[in-house]
């Protein structure tokens, strides 16, 4: 009898824990997690509609082949030209030169805090680095245009030297907006390298130097191209530093010592004229920020795939 009383009390017991009581604080976070993941789909979408109207409105008038071949922009001109050729050319010719500054230091930077410099000093080192993200963009655009541009012309030596606007300020000083995003990152990708990994290649023989370009990048090569990937797309689509700094020419030109007008500055110059609803001009703006969109989402699909590719997963 007594042992059966014990019975019944245990499986009482039992069923009490079985019994999930609602943890309502969790399904509040996951409410507002999956609305998180909501509004990012729908703002995306929302991009998109806002653009596919516009943007077919202006390929019924001009012809993908025009826009994409075409080396002369001048869409406000008479007669029109809409080759956004150029406008191509001078986002690529800053985002090089952004990224021959920010690649390197940056992931220099990640490899100093990660791999040789002590608790104290990272502590230090990196929130102050951080604090280069937090910058308003047209502050650097008129550091580059005030201080850059005079700077590289006092201490060009060969040719002419830069103009008052020109491609490689903008590019250099946008290149510094960029490092403390790809060094940030790159030291997060490093520090979560296991130690054992680095105490191994010690125990083998191996120097500082060879641990850090040898084993730690390699295996943390995924979130380092990831944060490549995304000072890229910020690079593309910076819009008030080459505005400030690199002019508002369309120039067909490799040379970075000129003028040059980005996809994003003619967005921003255009959209800020007196271009009337509905013309011809004012749907450039639409075609443009198409292509631009296009172009940054074949990018991240590249750095996914590539994240994936080299992505190391650790027990």
């Amino acid at each position: 009898m007594e042992a059966t009383e014990m019975r019944t009390t245990e499986d009482l017991q039992m069923k009490q824990l079985m019994v999930v009581r609602p943890r309502y604080g969790e399904l509040l976070i996951q409410a507002l997690l999956g609305l998180c993941a909501i509004v990012s789909i729908v703002t995306t979408v929302g991009i998109v509609l806002a653009l596919v109207e516009p943007s077919i409105e202006f390929f019924s008038e001009v012809s993908l082949k025009e826009f994409f071949t075409g080396v002369n922009w001048a869409p406000l001109f008479n007669p029109p030209s809409f080759g956004v050729i150029p406008l191509i050319t001078g986002t690529l010719v800053t985002t090089f030169w952004a990224l021959a500054v920010c690649l390197p230091f940056g992931l220099g930077a990640a490899t100093y805090l990660s791999e040789y410099a002590s608790p104290r000093t990272r502590s230090i080192l990196k929130p102050v680095l951080e604090v280069l993200a937090g910058i308003p963009t047209v502050v650097y655009g008129f550091f580059a245009l005030t201080f850059v541009t005079p700077l590289l012309q006092d201490i060009w030596l060969v040719g002419e030297g830069p103009g008052v606007f020109n491609a490689l300020s903008a590019g250099l000083v946008m290149g510094v907006m960029i490092l403390p995003t790809i060094a940030s990152l790159s030291e997060d990708a490093m520090s979560a390298v296991p130690g054992g990994l680095r105490e191994g290649a010690l125990a083998l023989g191996s120097n500082k130097a060879q641990v850090s370009t040898r084993v730690v990048i390699p295996a943390a090569l995924s979130g380092i191209v990831a944060g490549f990937v995304l000072g890229v797309s910020r690079a593309v689509g910076e819009t008030m530093i080459v505005l400030v700094a690199a002019g508002s020419t369309p120039n067909l030109s490799l040379n970075p010592l000129e003028a040059m007008q980005t996809m994003t500055g003619f967005i921003a110059s255009a959209g800020l004229g007196d271009q009337p609803t509905g013309s011809i001009g004012f749907k450039t703006i639409f075609a443009v920020g198409a292509a631009l969109f296009a172009i940054t989402f074949v990018m991240n699909m590249f750095s996914i795939r590539l994240v994936r590719k080299y992505r190391e997963v650790y027990e």
